[in-house]
């Protein structure tokens, strides 16, 4: 497939902006791991295969290991991870694919065992900046990969 448009050439101040909303997002204080399974799992979710090579990556860069990567999406069966990134995993799947009728309360509740208020909050926006990317780089089909350099994620050494 071919990239349709480079949308950070086309609108250069909206892409810093949201860059910087990404970043700021990841210096929330939810822990590393959590924030790579949610991206991982989003990016799956929506079919986007430039934020799922991304977050691969990235993950392994920070030490995640290789099984639990191929695990996030079976997440509900596997027995890799914890009640807080079961959590988080379920959280981001219902705000990814928003049911007719809303956030369940059997859900809220259980997801808000796992995270403070705050971290909740913060997480919904973790949440909402990946759907953000994963929306852009499905339109503009953007090439899995095409980044690595820029974003140095050739230290994953995966090919």
């Amino acid at each position: 497939m071919t990239q349709r448009i480079n949308y950070m050439q086309q609108s250069p101040e909206l892409f810093k902006k949201f860059v910087a909303f990404g970043l700021a997002v990841k210096e929330t204080g939810i822990e590393t791991s959590i924030c790579e399974l949610v991206s991982l799992r989003a990016s799956q979710m929506n079919g986007c295969g430039f934020c799922v090579d991304m977050h691969v990556k990235e993950a392994k860069i920070h030490g995640e290991r290789e099984l639990r990567l191929h695990h996030v999406a079976i997440w509900r069966e596997s027995t890799l991870f914890s009640p807080r990134e079961r959590a988080a995993l379920a959280w981001t799947e219902i705000l990814t694919k928003l049911p007719e009728g809303g956030v369940p309360d059997d859900i809220f509740e259980r997801v808000r065992t796992q995270f403070t208020d705050q971290e909740l909050s913060n997480l919904t926006f973790h949440v909402m900046a990946i759907n953000g990317w994963n929306r852009v780089n499905v339109a503009f089909r953007t090439v899995p990969g095409s980044a690595d350099a820029a974003f140095g994620l050739g230290k994953a050494n995966l090919s």
